[in-house]
């Protein structure tokens, strides 16, 4: 029994992908039988060295510091067998290859502690990522959602783009938000207004007394000092929207972002506001009279897109912007998900290369009332 379970062991080891050190096993053997087949004058050996630098391209230290070791047996077995062990050009080419092996050995374990601690890095971004960009439900009251959220560094798991839903007891309250600039600061607004929205969206009050109670806690929370850093320069765009259930409208106040687009029957219409709203952080102390709402139609089986700039600000080769409701007009996908989906490898495609910008999509469709 035991013996079955280390040779299931050994299989699965060998599946994990472990079937590379096949390159490096072979190789060795490979030099070791043409070096003995060849004249004495002629030494191979020292291409042996490249067998412990291949498996340390996709392996640990352990694996590395055994295929040098073989490595080396295999250096002393090819000078014991020319007879020339104990001469100065063997006893160099063994000395080489072992100080290289071992070098390998201790770098790919400092590599192999580095890769740790950035998966450890990847799994806090994450789980933060989560805590604040909370999963979208795929159903709200007579909605179909979907979301999605690219950051633009592969390594990044969270900026400064957010999005969130709330459903309320006549409708459903939804906002996306793009804040200014990068790194830590970032992330610390979008939870400041990520927090407030959530806080007060589902009680349902007016939408423009929303916005200003939006506007004033991000206002107040950028205004305070944070270790000595200047105050006062960042805000937020944002696009906040009332999807009330039994009306076949949006009401819309846009905070300087990038207006949303209603994919319907009669084509792609673009949600302009007549008066864009500052965005939020920019001023404190308003109240719901500075707001007012803009009302747009909203059918059942039309999609309502909303966006971040680093949709319309993707750049293909020439330099020229992405056309988002042009794109989205050709297309024949239907449903949130699919046009989600379909708009990320778009924009892959468009670029031709990793987006520049992070990018948060929420794609919503309003069902007929049959349905929902």
């Amino acid at each position: 029994m035991p013996l079955q379970r280390r040779l299931s062991g050994l299989g699965r080891w060998w599946r994990a992908g472990h079937s590379l050190v096949l390159v490096p096993l072979g190789l060795i053997a490979l030099v070791v039988v043409v070096d003995l087949l060849t004249p004495p004058d002629i030494h191979l050996g020292p291409l042996l060295v490249a067998a412990p630098a291949i498996t340390a391209a996709f392996e640990g230290p352990a694996l590395t510091g055994l295929i040098g070791a073989l490595a080396v047996t295999a250096q002393v077995m090819i000078g014991i067998f020319h007879g020339g062990l104990t001469t100065p050009n063997h006893q160099a080419q063994v000395a080489a290859l072992l100080l290289i092996s071992v070098f390998l050995v201790f770098f790919r374990r400092a590599q192999a502690r580095h890769e740790q601690q950035l998966n450890q890095a990847r799994w806090v971004a994450e789980v933060a990522r989560q805590v604040l960009l909370r999963p979208v439900p795929s159903r709200l009251g007579p909605l179909r959602i979907a979301a999605l959220y690219a950051p633009a560094e592969a390594e990044a798991r969270m900026g400064g783009d957010l999005y969130a839903a709330a459903r309320t007891d006549q409708g459903t309250r939804v906002m996306i938000g793009d804040v200014r600039g990068k790194g830590l600061p970032t992330i610390g607004d979008a939870a400041s207004l990520l927090g407030a929205f959530r806080a007060a969206a589902h009680r349902n009050p007016p939408l423009p007394r929303l916005v200003a109670h939006l506007q004033n806690a991000t206002y107040w929370d950028m205004a305070e000092p944070r270790n000595g850093a200047a105050t006062g320069e960042g805000f937020i765009t944002a696009a906040v929207v009332d999807i009330p259930d039994h009306q076949p409208v949006v009401r819309l106040i846009n905070c300087g972002h990038p207006p949303p687009l209603v994919l319907g029957r009669d084509g792609v219409a673009t949600l302009a506001v007549a008066e864009p709203a500052l965005p939020l952080g920019l001023a404190g102390g308003l109240t719901e009279e500075d707001y007012e709402s803009e009302s747009f139609p909203y059918r059942p089986g039309d999609v309502l897109l909303l966006y971040t700039d680093g949709v319309i600000e993707t750049r293909d080769a020439a330099g020229r912007f992405y056309p988002l409701a042009d794109r989205v007009a050709a297309w024949k996908e239907s449903g949130p998900d699919g046009i989600v989906q379909r708009l990320h490898r778009d924009l892959i495609a468009y670029a031709g290369r990793p987006l520049d910008d992070d990018v948060a999509v929420m794609a919503i469709e309003r069902l007929p009332q049959d349905s929902a």
